[in-house]
């Protein structure tokens, strides 16, 4: 190494810190990541994802997308976010679309309130699943930021379906590689969830009954990396096959798709933000708040058709 003037010893002491970040911990040109867990899911932090901020730094969405690919799911904290500002930095990421068995807030279609209330006693979604996966086109990602959270409980957990994939065997592989699945929006596991918040929309599709067949196996767009894509809420049996005959490998998928090496678990708090990969990434929020007030907007991005 050449003779370091002091202020040239700096510089190289800087760059170095730079170069080499701690452990789970890595430092890009406008922000930094913080892995959670093994698997999947990480924090963004030093980051403005205000509309004005992202405006003139474009770089930043590169990167924050990056992460979102590489992770699966990303998180935010301390983001006072309006409804503007909320609308846009979704934008950035894909189109929001409006969900179809929930009004949307006024004034903004696409944002839906995720309400849990001190006197009911089942949540939104309390249920590992893939946010539905009974489209034709299921969405590609879906965001939720928070508005109002209990005092204890309301985690979500988050589960890496490619981990889940790449970890079955491969006489398993080869079944369902060439498999497809139905998904319903009536199954009951995930219809019971949204009772309440159907009663209280009024919205056109909320009494249909959807249905798609998808690949159990599906190859996402973007990474090119394959995930398992059934689901306990919505997958109802492999296309050409009996409900008496899938459940049996059925079940097994459901409990091998969130062994607990897959998945992370996010603690909310007022202001966070969670945006995940709907094409590789399963969730589950957790029902353990009974007596208090849980308030959450989600959007929800279009997506394409599995392949």
């Amino acid at each position: 190494m050449p003779l370091l003037t002091p202020k040239g010893y700096c510089n190289h002491l800087r760059n170095a810190v730079k170069a080499t970040p701690s452990k789970g911990y890595l430092a890009r040109r406008h922000l930094s990541v913080h892995r959670i867990a093994g698997s999947v899911g990480a924090e963004i932090h030093n980051v403005d994802i205000s509309a004005a901020a992202l405006a003139k730094n474009p770089g930043t969405v590169k990167e924050i997308r990056d992460a979102f690919l590489e992770h699966q799911v990303i998180f935010f904290r301390d983001k006072d976010l309006s409804n503007d500002d909320y609308l846009s930095f979704a934008s950035q990421f894909g189109k929001p679309a409006e969900y179809p068995f929930v009004r949307g807030i006024d004034g903004y279609p696409e944002i839906i309130r995720v309400l849990k209330q001190e006197h009911e006693t089942v949540n939104f979604g309390g249920v590992w699943h893939s946010d539905t996966s009974y489209f034709e086109e299921p969405p590609m990602a879906s965001i939720l930021l928070a508005k109002e959270v209990p005092p204890f409980g309301g985690d979500t957990l988050f589960a890496n379906q490619y981990a889940a994939y790449d970890a079955l065997s491969d006489g398993l592989k080869r079944t369902l590689d060439g498999l497809r699945a139905i998904s319903t929006s009536a199954k009951a596991d995930a219809s019971k969830t949204r009772e309440d918040r159907i009663r209280d929309s009024g919205h056109t599709q909320a009494n249909s009954t959807l249905e798609a067949s998808h690949p159990v196996v599906r190859t996402h767009p973007e990474t090119g990396r394959k995930a398992l894509y059934v689901n306990l809420a919505h997958t109802s049996h492999f296309e050409g096959w009996t409900e008496d005959e899938s459940t049996p490998l059925l079940n097994y998928l459901y409990s091998h798709q969130i062994k607990p090496e897959f998945t992370c678990r996010f603690v909310w708090a007022k202001g966070s933000i969670a945006l995940w990969d709907n094409r590789c990434v399963q969730h589950n929020p957790i029902n353990d708040y009974h007596g208090y007030r849980r308030s959450m907007l989600r959007i929800t991005l279009a997506g394409d058709k599995p392949r």
